[in-house]
């Protein structure tokens, strides 16, 4: 999902997908009104701030201030992690701390033209519209990717093993 959007997910790191910032931002902040809007979204992993500088790709050669999610230590579970409620949330606190950030990438993605890389990523613009309205609480999203979650525990129940 961060590559739909201006912030950089760590290429060019040791940690590359496993953290997001930008130099223009505050992870402390942006951490503490994730958990102001939707604490219940951060189970499963830990979250902590860090500081890191690209060597490709966004923000090439620049500090970046930006979240880093931890699945190694004993705060990872595995029923209760949700990556993409956890992406959304911090897409949604970046533009509640940062009205006017320029978070959204414009530019052709897989190929598609006219449309928005974060609305090819997530299948159409309901994501973007949700982080977008001031208005929109995380219940709304949750409303919104309920039906698509359970469809997918279901689908994939008989592959689980264990």
């Amino acid at each position: 999902m961060v590559e739909g959007t201006n912030l950089s997910e760590g290429r060019g790191t040791t940690r590359p997908l496993e953290l997001f910032g930008a130099p223009d931002i505050d992870a402390q902040r942006v951490m503490k009104e994730m958990h102001s809007l939707a604490p219940q979204w951060l189970d499963g992993c830990s979250l902590r701030d860090c500081w890191f500088e690209p060597t490709f790709h966004k923000h090439v050669g620049q500090l970046c201030n930006g979240i880093q999610i931890h699945l190694d230590d004993p705060s990872y579970d595995h029923n209760a992690f949700r990556p993409w409620r956890l992406q959304a949330l911090a897409f949604k606190a970046i533009r509640a701390l940062y009205p006017d950030y320029d978070l959204w990438r414009d530019f052709a993605y897989e190929y598609e033209e006219g449309k928005l890389a974060i609305d090819v990523i997530n299948g159409g613009p309901h994501l973007r519209q949700w982080v977008d309205d001031p208005n929109a609480a995380p219940y709304d999203l949750g409303v919104l990717a309920e039906p698509d979650e359970q469809a997918w525990a279901e689908e994939r129940k008989e592959y689980l093993l264990y």
